[in-house]
């Protein structure tokens, strides 16, 4: 059975703080929830698009300032949700770039692990305890097939400081985002309530395109039609891992045609690479110093 928009349960009573969320993927996310009866909150950097993009959507809608390039800004975003919301139902960390210049965060992170991977971890880990006292609560991370092409975690030279690879900086992001999730889903369990699961929305038609190559962006247009799907259902996989009853912690949802390009959501694997235990827990303890972020989840004492 094909899962569509129209299984997405009731969502009245929840609150959702969705990343990213004021144009694509992170927009039909949050339309979809608010049409379900959530509360939805736009986390966005630009808080003026934020606003016209709530005023597309029917519903509970309110946008918070939010700049993942920035610790900074992802503290004081924490800080102002926290004054402002005493729990949150969904923590859907969509927001990214992709294939991006050589360029740092204002932290001096490469911008694309440092957007994609450091802030999302901070954001998490500073709101994690007004998502852990909700049953049913979730974690939902969107990561991307890319997660597989030239991917490694380079801890030699995580902010590519000798060497530069758009390709293989974004690799490693996205890598990233899912050894995140294993690693706190594994975290999460002895509590019981909070789950954390990963998403990615195979080829879609979004803005996050817009740094790659010129040559590479044209024949990705000429051939939008045959490989790739509108954010309408880029967004599936995430809202799947989001509200489904049946999604369990550490699951990732794809699309399922051909190469996981395009489709209805389903459950997926990833790569073997990133079910590598050694390298998510080296990865996480990196990525508490480097963002000066501590959860209040310990470290699990088994690999179940």
């Amino acid at each position: 059975m094909k899962w569509t928009e129209q299984q997405i349960p009731r969502q009245d009573g929840r609150l959702a703080v969705i990343t990213g969320a004021n144009t694509g993927l992170g927009f039909e996310t949050a339309r979809r929830l608010a049409e379900r009866g959530a509360a939805v909150v736009l986390a966005v950097r630009d808080t003026e698009k934020g606003k016209l993009a709530a005023a597309r959507i029917h519903g509970d809608v309110s946008v918070q300032e939010l700049d993942l390039t920035s610790l900074e800004s992802v503290r004081a975003a924490a800080a102002d949700l926290r004054a402002t919301h005493p729990r949150i139902d969904l923590l859907i960390n969509n927001a990214g770039v992709m294939y991006t210049p050589k360029q740092t965060t204002r932290d001096g992170f490469e911008m694309q692990f440092g957007t994609n991977h450091l802030g999302h971890f901070a954001l998490t880990g500073l709101l994690l305890d007004l998502l852990l006292p909700v049953p049913g609560s979730r974690v939902v991370t969107v990561s991307s097939t890319g997660h597989r092409i030239r991917a490694a975690i380079h801890f030699d030279d995580l902010q590519w400081e000798r060497t530069y690879s758009r390709a293989a900086a974004y690799g490693q992001s996205k890598l990233a985002n899912l050894m995140f999730t294993y690693e706190l889903q594994r975290r999460l369990a002895a509590h019981g309530t909070t789950t954390a699961v990963a998403a990615h929305p195979g080829v879609s038609n979004t803005e996050l395109a817009r740094n790659t190559p010129p040559v590479a962006r044209r024949l990705i247009t000429w051939l939008a039609p045959v490989i790739t799907q509108p954010a309408t259902a880029g967004a599936l996989p995430t809202l799947r891992a989001a509200t489904d009853p049946s999604v369990l912690g550490g699951q990732y949802y794809g699309p399922d045609g051909l190469a996981e390009r395009r489709g209805h959501p389903r459950l997926v694997t990833s790569s073997p690479d990133s079910y590598d235990l050694t390298v998510q827990q080296r990865l996480w303890a990196v990525s508490e110093d480097l963002t000066g972020v501590r959860f209040p989840v310990g470290r699990a004492t088994t690999t179940a």
